[in-house]
C-alpha cells in the first residue's frame, strides 16, 4: 500500500484530498510504486523504473502548458465550487478568490457561511474573477446559482472532474485537457463545461 499523503510528507490536516491534480504527485507515486514492484521482482525492477520514466516522460506537454499558462495569465483571478482543482490552479499561478471555507462547506456537503455565500456572489456579480471553475460531478442548487451568476456577467466556465472522465482519457490527456480548457477561457472567453467527448 502506498500512501500518497505520506509519500508527499503532507501532515494529517491536509484539507483537500485532491492530491492527484498536483503535478508533483502522480510522478512520485509512479516511482514509488516502480520501486515497490522492484523489490517484489528484482528480475523485472528495470522494466518498472523504465515504465515509471516513460510516465514521467509522457506528462511532459501538461507540464509545457502549465508553464506557458503561468507566463500568460500570472496572478489571474479565478472562483471556483470547491477544492478540486485547487493543486493544479495553484501550479498555474492563478489567484483563487473563493474562500477556502466555502470550498471546504461544499465539498464536505455542509452549509457555507451566508458571508462566504455573499463574498462568492461578490465575486461574480462585479465580475471581480476571469474565470468560474466548478466541480462537474458534483453539482448542487448553491453550485447551480454560482452558474447561474457566471453565465448572467458573461464569466467562462470550466468544469473540472473529481474522477477522469471517460470514455476516452488517460490521466495524461485528463489533466492537459483541463489545462487547455482553462487557457482557453483566459485567452478568448471560451467555455468548457464538460470534457465528455
Amino acid at each position: 500500500v502506498i500512501n500518497v499523503q505520506a509519500l508527499l510528507h503532507l501532515p494529517d490536516s491536509t484539507a483537500n484530498p485532491h492530491l492527484w491534480y498536483d503535478p508533483a504527485t502522480m510522478p512520485a507515486v509512479a516511482e514509488a510504486i516502480a520501486a515497490d514492484l522492484g523489490k517484489l521482482d528484482p528480475q523485472h525492477a528495470g522494466r518498472f523504473a523504465a515504465n515509471a520514466k516513460r510516465f514521467d516522460t509522457s506528462l511532459a506537454p501538461w507540464r509545457a502548458a502549465i508553464a506557458a499558462f503561468k507566463d500568460a495569465y500570472p496572478g489571474a483571478t479565478i472562483a471556483v465550487t470547491e477544492p478540486v482543482g485547487d493543486y493544479l490552479l495553484q501550479a498555474m499561478g492563478v489567484d483563487i478568490k473563493t474562500p477556502f471555507s466555502l470550498q471546504a462547506a461544499i465539498m464536505n456537503g455542509t452549509d457555507p457561511s451566508p458571508q462566504d455565500i455573499s463574498r462568492q456572489n461578490a465575486l461574480l456579480d462585479d465580475r471581480q474573477v476571469r474565470v468560474f471553475v466548478y466541480n462537474r460531478q458534483v453539482t448542487d442548487p448553491l453550485t447551480q446559482s454560482f452558474l447561474a451568476r457566471a453565465a448572467k456577467h458573461g464569466i467562462p466556465v470550466v468544469g473540472v472532474y473529481e474522477t477522469m472522465p471517460a470514455p476516452g482519457y488517460t490521466y495524461q490527456s485528463w489533466m492537459l485537457a483541463e489545462t487547455q480548457a482553462l487557457r482557453r477561457a483566459l485567452a478568448s472567453g471560451t467555455s468548457t463545461e464538460t470534457l465528455l467527448k
